[in-house]
């Protein structure tokens, strides 16, 4: 069974990074320490810090240079939706006079002035999305709490006191956050329709086909795929099947991929304006308000 973000939290936030005095609170003298590095049954990550060898590569990364994993680094970890990045988000304190700056290279440094953290291998969750908040585009930004709402994470209210201490600009963030998105790409194709100022529903079951991802202007089905969800022949046998009883009862369908979607929002958008443009005075009007009567909303789901 594959583990949900809050199992995964429960499973990262614990201590999983030690210092000499940790272990020897453990049972551990220095001898039995040196003799579960060299058999492998301890990880030396620097000076005074340990592990088990089974660390997530990622917090031994943070870890050998004396910091912390954070942002969007730790916050993929949870299986939370956030942007690619081929750095390694970290938070280090100011002025450390132990510091690799080799290993730093390929860390995108947060840095911070504040107390010491509970555990040695990862900031909080709430600094990590304020953190992702500034490393991330709008956009992204948003899915990004949508995905963190969505799984669990964070309700709603506790996201509402997260913003509080947070400047008055990013409150047009926190205003666009929606939970019922299902995964990232229907957080930016949501946006996106936002934008076109178009009339859409989310999450709407049809009558004979199933449940889509959204309804625009009661005619048109815009599907998010992606390939963790949709590769192989069966699925795609079934998708057609929905597509092909969707047109028999009037509706279009569109399938933008994720990779596009995500990699170039833009061209993306365009291509649903034009659609729309092009079809939309066709297929909307009396028809499409007959088609919303064989369609019928999700209630919203809500955050744990």
């Amino acid at each position: 069974m594959t583990p949900t973000p809050r199992d995964l939290a429960h499973a990262l936030f614990v201590p999983m990074v030690f210092t000499r005095d940790d272990l020897f609170d453990r049972g551990h003298t220095r001898r039995s320490i040196s003799r579960a590095v060299d058999e492998g049954r301890l990880r030396r990550l620097r000076r005074d810090r340990y592990a088990e060898w089974d660390i997530p590569e990622a917090v031994a990364h943070a870890s050998a240079i004396g910091a912390r994993l954070t942002c969007i680094s730790l916050l993929r970890m949870l299986g939370v939706f956030v942007l690619s990045s081929s750095e390694t988000h970290v938070r280090l304190r100011r002025n450390r006079s132990r510091f690799d700056a080799t290993h730093a290279r390929r860390c995108r440094l947060h840095w911070y002035d504040g107390e010491r953290d509970a555990l040695l291998h990862v900031t909080g969750l709430k600094e990590a999305i304020v953190h992702s908040l500034r490393c991330q585009t709008p956009r992204a930004a948003i899915a990004t709490l949508d995905s963190v709402v969505h799984h669990g994470l964070m309700t709603m209210t506790e996201l509402r006191r997260l913003f509080d201490v947070l400047p008055p600009g990013f409150s047009a963030i926190l205003n666009l956050v929606d939970p019922t998105a299902e995964s990232g790409p229907e957080s930016f194709v949501r946006l996106m329709l936002r934008t076109l100022g178009v009339d859409y529903e989310c999450q709407v079951v049809i009558v004979g086909v199933g449940r889509v991802d959204f309804v625009v202007d009661g005619w048109l089905i815009i599907e998010c795929d992606s390939r963790a969800f949709h590769e192989g022949w069966e699925k795609q046998r079934r998708d057609r099947q929905r597509d092909l009883a969707a047109m028999r009862l009037g509706y279009v369908t569109v399938r933008p991929l994720a990779s596009d979607v995500l990699g170039d929002p833009a061209s993306v958008q365009y291509a649903l304006r034009d659609v729309i443009e092009r079809l939309g005075p066709r297929l909307s009007g009396r028809r499409g308000t007959q088609l919303r009567k064989n369609s019928r909303q999700v209630p919203e789901k809500r955050s744990v």
